[in-house]
C-alpha cells in the first residue's frame, strides 16, 4: 500500500545568495564605520557616543559594528499588530505578508469628474471606508494631505478620520514630534490607557532619514518618542540612486541599508527591544523626466535585495507596492500595479504599503484600492501554490474517466474545483457574446461603480459616541494650540 507523503509546491525567490548577502552587509559596517552618519540630534549623538560610537565634526557619528550588530540582536524579529478591538491582524516577520495604503498624497483622481484635484478631508473618509470593506487590504495609509485642513494639522485629522472609519490598524505619519504626541494621546484615549497601547498596538508611526546619510532632529525625535513609548514605528530611507545616493543599484542600497540600521541603533539604544519595521526604498531619478520611479525595475531588484537582507536578520519588513507612475489608471497602471504587488509578495515583505499610488507618489485614486485588492487576491493565490499527493495527482480519476472522457462531470471535479481554481470579481473571463449582453463593462467602469456602491452601503464599526467626542476635544485642543 503506497504511503502518501503531502508535498505542497509553493512559489520561491530570493534574489541574493548568502555570500552576496555577507558581503553587502560588511560594506554597509564599513560605511557606518569610516563614513559615519550626520545626526541633527544632540541626545542621539550623544546616547551614541555613550555607548561606543566615534563623533567627529559637523554632528557626523561613526558607529561600530558591534552596535549594528546588538541592534540587530535586540529588535523583535515578530511584531503582533491589533486592530482597535484588541484583535491581533498581522504577524509581521518571517515571510507573512499584508498589504494596506500609502500616505501623503497632495492630489486625487476624483470618482466623478475623473480630474487630478487637491486632496481635501473627504478623500481620507472616502479612502478609509474602501479599504475597510476590501478583505486583502489589511492597513490603513493615512493617504492624502487634505487640502482643507489647517498646516500643521493634517496628520492628526487624517489619524481622527481614519480611526473613526475603520478598525483596521493606521499606518501613519506626523509631521513633528508635537503631531506625533497628539496621535498618541488620540490611540490611547481610544485604547483606553498607554498600557492597554503597548500590549495592544493598533498603529504604526512611518518616518525616514533624509538620504545620503542624514539624520534630521525631527525624525530622529519622532524614532526616540515612539521608543520610549513603544508604540510600533517605521523607520525606512527613501534614496534615490544617481541623486541622492550612489547610481549603481549595488551602492545605492549599501547607502540606504546603512542609513536604516543607524536609525535602529539609535531606537534600540533608547529602549532596548522596543518594537520596529526597517528596510529601504532605494530607487532610481528618471534623468530625463528629474522624477520618481516607483515601479521601476531597478526600484523592484533594490527591493528583493533589501527583503533578501533584513531576513538575513531577522527583522519585519517594510516595503512598497500597488503603485504607478501613470497619472491616471490605465494599461501603466495595471502593468506597474501587477508587477510590484507580485514582486512584493516573492519577496516575503511583510508590511506592503502604497496600494491607491499614482503619479510617482503624489496622486491618490480611491478605486484602485478596489484594483490593488483583486491583484492581491490573484497574488496570494498564486503565493498558495499547489499540492502533490495521491488525491491531487488523481491517478484513479484518470483511470476512471479514462481517454476521451469527461472531467467535468466526475465528483472529483466537484470536490476540488472550489480550492484548486481562483475566480475573480472584477477581471473579465466572459465570452464575447456574453460580455455584449451583459452590457460591455470594462475594470474601469466595474470599478468606478463598485466605488460609489462601497460608499453608499458600505458602514465600517463605528467607534463608541463618548471615544468620538473625546477625539473631537483633542482634535480641537490641536487647533487652538497651533493657532496660538
Amino acid at each position: 500500500m503506497e504511503t502518501d507523503i503531502f508535498n505542497h509546491c509553493l512559489p520561491r525567490f530570493r534574489l541574493l545568495d548568502d555570500s552576496q548577502i555577507r558581503r553587502i552587509h560588511h560594506s554597509v559596517l564599513r560605511i557606518l564605520d569610516e563614513v559615519g552618519v550626520r545626526i541633527h540630534h544632540p541626545e542621539a549623538v550623544d546616547l551614541l557616543a555613550s555607548h561606543g560610537a566615534r563623533t567627529i565634526s559637523d554632528n557626523v557619528v561613526r558607529i561600530p559594528s558591534f552596535l549594528v550588530e546588538d541592534a540587530i540582536a535586540s529588535a523583535p524579529s515578530n511584531l503582533v499588530i491589533y486592530n482597535r478591538n484588541r484583535d491581533p491582524v498581522m504577524e509581521l516577520g518571517g515571510g507573512r505578508i499584508y498589504f494596506g495604503t500609502g500616505t501623503d498624497l497632495p492630489k486625487t483622481v476624483d470618482l466623478k469628474t475623473r480630474e487630478i484635484r487637491d486632496t481635501v478631508a473627504e478623500d481620507i473618509v472616502v479612502s478609509t471606508i474602501i479599504s475597510d470593506a476590501m478583505p486583502n487590504i489589511n492597513f490603513i495609509g493615512s493617504y492624502g494631505l487634505p487640502k482643507d485642513v489647517p498646516p500643521g494639522l493634517h496628520y492628526i485629522r487624517c489619524f481622527q478620520l481614519e480611526a473613526e472609519n475603520s478598525k483596521k490598524p493606521i499606518f501613519f505619519t506626523a509631521e513633528s514630534k508635537e503631531d506625533l504626541a497628539v496621535i498618541w494621546e488620540m490611540a490611547v484615549t481610544i485604547a483606553g490607557n498607554s498600557e492597554a497601547l503597548t500590549r495592544h498596538p493598533f498603529l504604526i508611526s512611518y518616518s525616514e532619514p533624509t538620504s545620503p546619510l542624514t539624520h534630521s532632529s525631527e525624525a530622529i525625535a519622532k524614532l526616540i518618542f515612539c521608543a520610549k513609548k513603544q508604540i510600533p514605528v517605521n523607520y525606512t530611507p527613501a534614496l534615490l540612486a544617481g541623486s541622492t545616493g550612489p547610481v549603481t543599484l549595488a551602492g545605492a542600497l549599501v547607502v540606504a541599508v546603512a542609513e536604516a540600521l543607524s536609525g535602529l541603533v539609535v531606537h534600540q539604544l533608547t529602549h532596548k527591544g522596543a518594537p520596529i519595521i526597517t528596510g529601504v526604498a532605494a530607487t532610481t531619478m528618471d534623468m530625463l523626466e528629474a522624477t520618481v520611479s516607483y515601479a521601476s525595475p531597478e526600484f523592484r531588484l533594490t527591493h528583493s535585495a533589501f527583503a533578501d537582507l533584513f531576513h538575513y536578520y531577522d527583522l519585519p519588513i517594510w516595503g512598497t507596492a500597488g503603485c504607478s507612475d501613470s497619472q491616471l489608471p490605465d494599461l501603466q497602471t495595471g502593468a506597474e500595479y501587477a508587477f510590484t504587488l507580485l514582486n512584493a509578495a516573492l519577496d516575503g515583505t511583510n508590511l506592503i504599503h502604497d496600494c491607491g499610488y499614482l503619479g510617482q507618489g503624489f496622486v491618490a485614486s480611491p478605486e484602485l484600492i478596489i484594483f490593488a485588492n483583486e491583484i492581491i487576491d490573484m497574488v496570494k493565490r498564486y503565493m498558495q501554490g499547489f499540492v502533490i499527493d495521491t488525491d491531487h495527482l488523481a491517478f484513479e480519476v484518470v483511470k476512471r474517466v479514462g481517454p476521451g472522457g469527461n472531467f467535468l462531470e466526475d465528483e472529483h471535479t466537484r470536490d476540488f474545483f472550489m480550492e484548486e481554481h481562483w475566480r475573480p470579481t472584477l477581471f473579465n473571463r466572459k465570452s464575447l457574446p456574453n460580455w455584449i449582453r451583459s452590457g460591455k463593462e470594462t475594470v474601469n467602469d466595474k470599478l468606478i461603480h463598485q466605488a460609489q456602491e462601497i460608499l453608499k452601503t458600505h458602514q465600517p464599526e463605528p467607534l463608541p459616541h463618548e471615544l468620538k467626542r473625546d477625539l473631537d476635544k483633542i482634535w480641537d485642543d490641536a487647533k487652538k494650540k497651533k493657532r496660538t
